[in-house]
């Protein structure tokens, strides 16, 4: 094992994906922000009911992955999970009726804000257990390994999740089996409440401890979605081909407290100003105009996905919550045969 890793720098990409990949990624950025923003208002409206855990400001990463991923790869992610499941291509009236309680949810009504599933998209679930889903990652990529299908599964967890032992669990047999499968650390600062800093030993949460199983350091910024795809696109193609896994952090920030409770007042002052400046969609716009992509075409990706995202809203209003006779469906299974096999 080379324990003398380097870490790979957060450098801007200097390669060209082209336009049309470019124009994909500031879509499905402002679908995520605009999605997300809409769930918020509904629960000021008091119609999503409970909690929910919002990724304001960490759009890029799930944009760079969703577009780098084939259809048939997997995504594991956590309860700040909305807009991995979007990425995947959930409609948003399924995310949006989910949050809300309805019949035209994802599931049904029944799993709310932090079980969004679709499995016919790849989106595996997410979880609210603090790295439970991460051995459950490694098990998707084993079958993948198994069946020689060359699908990736791809797990997206928090800082926090480091310095839980299924983190280590899972990277260990990943490594040692030489797992299809990428591990993901959307590196926000805050576990909870608590800034990662002060309850981890190493800078890097992630990166630091991946020399640990013999996987390569890599630090990327997790703000910049060219540099998200391109990192995803160079891993997931070299899983796909038996290369094993990777371990990313992703730098980024969230623009919200941890829940709809939390007001976010332990942050110091001025640094929700300095990572709002760093806004993934502000930043990917800017650039996009630089480049010669007119301004004129952005507004009707932005207006474009406003209506998606009014149309989406009606329909989950419009939705009836689920039937009592749903109350007793897909919470358990007799054990038999049939349901073994």
């Amino acid at each position: 094992m080379d324990t003398n890793v380097k870490r790979k720098k957060k450098e801007a990409p200097a390669i060209d994906i082209g336009q049309e990949t470019k124009l994909e990624l500031y879509r499905m950025q402002v679908d995520l922000r605009y999605c997300e923003k809409r769930a918020y208002d509904l629960f000021l409206q008091n119609l999503v009911k409970g909690t929910s855990h919002l990724s304001l400001g960490q759009e890029a990463i799930a944009a760079g992955f969703g577009v780098a991923m084939r259809p048939d790869d997997w995504t594991f992610c956590t309860y700040r999970g909305h807009a991995h499941t979007l990425a995947r291509g959930a409609s948003m009236s399924g995310v949006l009726g989910e949050l809300m309680g309805r019949q035209c949810g994802l599931l049904g009504g029944k799993g709310g804000s932090m079980h969004l599933t679709d499995v016919a998209k790849g989106a595996m679930g997410s979880y609210a257990i603090i790295g439970a889903h991460l051995p459950v990652a490694a098990g998707a990529a084993w079958s993948a390994q198994y069946r020689g299908t060359e699908q990736v599964a791809v797990c997206f967890f928090g800082d926090g999740t480091t310095n839980i032992g299924a983190f280590h669990e899972a990277l260990n047999f990943s490594a040692v089996w030489k797992l299809p499968v990428i591990f993901v650390c959307e590196n926000n600062l805050y576990m909870e409440y608590t800034p990662i800093h002060t309850v981890t030993a190493v800078k890097h949460p992630a990166a630091d401890r991946a020399s640990a199983y013999g996987l390569e350091s890599i630090v990327v910024d997790g703000n910049d979605a060219d540099a998200m795809y391109l990192t995803a696109m160079k891993y997931i193609e070299r899983a796909r081909k038996g290369g094993g896994p990777a371990l990313i952090e992703a730098m980024t920030y969230r623009h919200s407290g941890h829940s709809r409770a939390d007001p976010g007042k332990y942050r110091p002052e001025g640094e929700l100003d300095k990572w709002l400046e760093r806004d993934p969609l502000k930043m990917y716009r800017e650039r996009l105009l630089k480049q010669g992509i007119a301004g004129a075409t952005l507004d009707d990706i932005e207006a474009e996905s406003m209506r998606q995202v009014d149309a989406a809203t009606a329909t989950a209003k419009a939705s009836p919550p689920p039937s009592i006779d749903d109350i007793e469906k897909n919470v358990w299974a007799d054990g038999g045969s049939a349901w073994r096999n």
